[in-house]
């Protein structure tokens, strides 16, 4: 049985944004996740986008999180080495019925403290953007993109950097309360874990670990979306994100979205689902985002599109009227010790360290805690060869010959980079973990050239059997037999 003060069940944003923040203190700090690495579900599968707030319910957690989130970005983005560019977004309008529903928006938005929110005309517009589509919209100059897969990884890699470690592949199956007050955790084949605190923060399967922690009737409502993923190509038209005006019910449809990297987001739909792992997309959907996301972004054109893909939002309802909840964060007296967070969706890429700051501010409230005199709240990503000038790129060329092998021809990654990947501090190792760590196979031929390469290094660098190396979810193995001849050695 492994013991920490504190164990976090769940290690996407929010879990990982919670580790971060506790290892400022003298606390020992686990991460038990279920997947093979921790942005593989909601945290990785989304628009990347900062959200300034003014959607929410004025008062709610969801609105003074998105504030307070956004609003400190840029020094969190410099600390942690996260790719970011605050853009600004269109809400772009067609008719009378958007714009009365635009203006409600700007005024929600003044008193949630989102700064500098205006309608503006189509000729405006077209100085922003002249890619959007609509005849009026709001400018929110405060929202911006950001990269999830980096934003999450760099927030787990400065949690264990200061302390805390991860356990990957460890779903958590039953609990106990132990004689002495702590919590017992029961794993699948990972053995047992005991703690003082415990933390829900399992996103989709949060309302299970709520139940199971014996706080039952919570109800998460999977919400899925699909998406497009456009080429560098369209990228260079897109400047900003552009979003449609909300529905009555403050919901939004297919947006489009440039990513950090150059290529655009187009999507998602949104419908309710039963299984919020099941990642599939579907023609009909696709059919759907070709048309809305024409109304959004005019080069939306077929030759472009080079991926799809889905992720779901694990939404709390009402059980009795499937009204859509505010983020829930709670430390039940009849329970001590434990901490639960359930329903935690869009804008939880936003908000995740001022939740983390609130689960934090729970615990002070009932243990003194010391000060970690060592920690750090820098943290380096792997650095990019091709953004290098060619004086630098020779001269890593030169200390490193690696850097003059290139694995991944469409985004120009080398073989130091890949290999970096590979020795990440959370010890991920599957093809797709390395893939968000460097964009190694998210260029045009996606992986067509460099997954089987990749493949070959984890296997070369880790000691692997080839049939153990996985794609990304656990079992996903890239080979299951011989080729051409080989063996699986």
């Amino acid at each position: 049985m492994q013991s920490y003060d504190v164990i976090i069940i769940g290690g996407g944003v929010v879990g990982s944004a919670i580790a971060r923040e506790l290892t400022r203190y003298t606390l020992s700090v686990g991460v038990l996740e279920k997947e093979s690495d921790v942005c593989t579900q909601t945290s990785g599968r989304n628009t990347g986008m900062l959200h300034a707030g003014f959607l929410y319910k004025p008062g709610s957690l969801k609105a003074a999180c998105a504030v307070e989130g956004n609003a400190e970005f840029d020094t969190v983005a410099k600390e942690l080495d996260v790719p970011f560019k605050r853009t600004g977004k269109l809400i772009i309008g067609f008719t009378e019925e958007d714009r009365a529903r635009l203006l409600s928006f700007i005024e929600r938005g003044k008193i949630n403290g989102v700064p500098g929110m205006r309608l503006i005309d189509r000729e405006e517009m077209d100085r922003i953007d002249p890619s959007a589509g609509g005849n009026f919209a709001i400018f929110c100059p405060s929202s911006g993109i950001l990269d999830p897969f980096t934003y999450t990884i760099s927030l787990a890699e400065n949690a264990v950097m200061n302390g805390a470690t991860y356990h990957l592949y460890t779903e958590v199956t039953g609990y106990e309360r132990l004689s002495d007050g702590r919590h017992l955790l029961h794993t699948a084949g990972k053995g047992d874990f005991a703690c003082r605190w415990v933390i829900n923060s399992a996103g989709l399967s949060s309302a299970k670990i709520s139940d199971m922690l014996g706080l039952p009737g919570y109800v998460i409502q999977p919400v899925k979306g699909e998406y497009f993923v456009l080429d560098k190509k369209a990228g260079a038209f897109a400047k900003i994100p552009v979003y449609p005006a909300p529905t009555p019910k403050n919901t939004f449809d297919t947006h489009a979205t440039p990513t950090v990297d150059g290529n655009v987001l187009v999507g998602p739909n949104s419908f309710n689902v039963e299984d919020g792992e099941d990642y599939s997309v579907s023609q009909s959907g696709m059919d759907g985002l070709q048309e809305s996301g024409a109304r959004m972004f005019k080069h939306m054109r077929r030759e472009y599109y080079i991926r799809t893909f889905a992720g779901a939002r694990p939404k709390r309802i009402d059980p009795k009227t499937g009204e859509i909840q505010d983020f829930l964060i709670e430390r039940p007296d009849n329970l001590p010790g434990v901490i639960n967070l359930v329903g935690i969706e869009s804008p939880g890429l936003t908000s995740a360290l001022p939740i983390a700051r609130r689960v934090l501010a729970l615990i002070r409230e009932k243990e003194a805690l010391e000060e970690n005199p060592s920690f750090n709240p820098i943290r380096r990503g792997i650095r990019r060869f091709h953004e290098q000038d060619r004086e630098t790129q020779a001269k890593m060329i030169r200390e490193n010959p690696d850097y003059g092998e290139i694995v991944c021809r469409c985004e120009t990654i080398t073989r130091a980079e890949i290999l970096e990947a590979i020795r990440n501090p959370l010890g991920v190792c599957t093809v797709n973990g390395i893939k968000v760590r460097t964009r190694a196979s998210m260029g045009r031929c996606q992986g067509g050239y460099c997954e089987t390469r990749i493949t070959a290094m984890i296997r070369e660098l880790l000691g692997k059997d080839i049939g153990e190396v996985e794609l990304g979810t656990p079992g996903s193995r890239m080979f299951t037999g011989t080729v051409k001849g080989g063996d699986n050695k």
